[in-house]
């Protein structure tokens, strides 16, 4: 009765060490989530108001169309690469979430 005990004992400790060690993941991936998606924020803002004052110097409206041309071609091709760049992040994060729950799942496996 003992030696069973002590077995559900250890089997509780192991399962608790795998759901700290997850959740440590987990948030340790969404401190890099919000960092990129900061980063991001500060560089499009500085973008946009770089063309804001390249548009108001503007003598005709052929460079104004080229500019605005220009800024959304770059726009868009940023956004890509940064949603390329958070897709991998989650993934990461997902990956890293499941190793101890998956280390605790074999280890409790019966043998066969």
């Amino acid at each position: 009765m003992a030696a069973n005990f002590d077995s559900v004992q250890k089997l509780g400790k192991e399962q608790f060490e795998a759901v700290s060690a997850a959740a440590a993941a987990v948030t340790k991936g969404w401190q890099s989530i919000a960092a990129e998606t900061t980063d991001y924020s500060k560089k499009s803002f500085e973008k946009s108001r770089v063309l804001a004052e390249k548009l108001i110097t503007v003598k005709k409206i052929d460079e104004a169309f080229q500019l605005q041309s220009d800024f959304a071609k770059s726009a868009y091709e940023d956004f890509l690469a940064e949603a390329t760049k958070l897709g991998e992040l989650y993934a990461s994060i997902a990956k890293e979430a499941f190793k101890p729950i998956e280390s605790a799942a074999k280890a409790y496996s019966p043998a066969e």
